[in-house]
């Protein structure tokens, strides 16, 4: 099987190269391009294509790859939003992805973000460093005591709710699907409740036509005052003017963006010479209570790892069986 792996970064490289050794008979050739109309084109006489988050399927794109005889979109993640899959069905495509890989990677960030944000460290770290040793500005909340809301209560949402456990915090979640073992004693509550309720604020829910800009103007404004909210699930799920002005009305006491809006044509990108037309990350970064990072909640060796492992499983499996188990098929 020969695969084309788009949006290729150096520790792609090194994870995929080592699991090939064990996968025999596929051949990835890897290039840095995303998947998009313009780069289509080099995924003529592949087998399949392996994309990420940053990748666009999106339904012409998706057309043309069938064109070109690619026969399976293999995503390297979990979420599937940039892949157009009912398109991809129809033309007898199998969209297939790694729907869990290490969710205590992206818990360990979203709680990475909130404490950053919510004891300044990113000033108190830019402050020292100019020998200036002043508090002022830096006070935050003590985490004992304190509710976490998180939004999506599935593998990462549980994994988010053991470590604010370990802080000392009450948790309540909100999930359609909301189910936990005997001895969880996370409390389901509508969205309301967990708006009004919560000091600090998890998204790690999937995005979908139901969750997408969940948190806008109506949402921000059921909020307690002096929240913290983190996102490290996807962009969308925000509306960012709703944000930027929740934010200039003091709503909040900190936000930590690990996704946001308008991020596809920097994720993963170095623009540090350039003049970006995109000005989203700029307005955000101008505010002093707001930690942005580029989509690296999944980065860790253990995630690397385990993303390697299940998408060359699959498409090993693909090859020799010519599909793969439900839970990993997006249809």
């Amino acid at each position: 099987m020969k695969v084309l792996f788009y949006s290729t970064r150096s520790y792609d490289k090194i994870s995929f190269r080592k699991r090939l050794e064990i996968y025999k008979g596929i051949e990835i050739t890897f290039v840095e391009s995303s998947l998009n109309d313009k780069t289509v084109e080099m995924a003529n006489g592949y087998d399949a294509v392996c994309i990420f988050v940053n990748d666009n399927a999106n339904t012409e794109v998706v057309k043309r790859l069938a064109e070109l005889g690619v026969k399976t979109i293999a995503l390297r993640c979990a979420g599937f939003n940039n892949v157009d899959y009912k398109t991809a069905n129809e033309l007898g495509m199998l969209v297939i992805r790694v729907p869990g890989y290490s969710p205590e990677s992206i818990a360990e960030h979203a709680m990475t973000l909130a404490l950053s944000v919510n004891r300044r460290i990113h000033k108190a770290y830019t402050r020292v460093k100019d020998n200036n040793f002043s508090l002022t500005g830096l006070s935050g909340f003590c985490l004992n005591g304190k509710v976490a809301g998180i939004v999506g209560y599935g593998r990462i949402g549980k994994c988010m709710a053991n470590i604010c456990k370990g802080f000392g915090m009450e948790v309540i979640a909100y999930d359609p699907y909301f189910n936990k073992h005997e001895n969880d004693t996370t409390r389901s509550v509508d969205l309301k409740c967990l708006y009004n309720n919560s000091d600090f604020i998890f998204l790690t829910t999937v995005l979908n036509d139901s969750t997408y800009h969940m948190i806008n103007k109506r949402s921000i404004k059921q909020m307690k005052n002096d929240v913290v909210l983190v996102n490290v699930s996807r962009g969308a799920l925000i509306d960012t003017e709703a944000l930027i002005d929740g934010i200039k009305a003091g709503k909040f006491f900190g936000v930590g963006l690990d996704v946001y809006e308008g991020e596809d044509d920097n994720v993963y990108t170095n623009h540090e010479d350039d003049i970006l037309m995109n000005c989203i990350t700029s307005r955000l970064l101008s505010f002093p209570n707001v930690i942005v990072t580029s989509h690296q909640a999944f980065l860790t060796d253990t995630a690397l790892y385990q993303i390697a492992d299940h998408t060359l499983c699959n498409l090993w499996l693909v090859k020799e069986n010519g599909s793969v188990n439900d839970m990993f098929i997006v249809k």
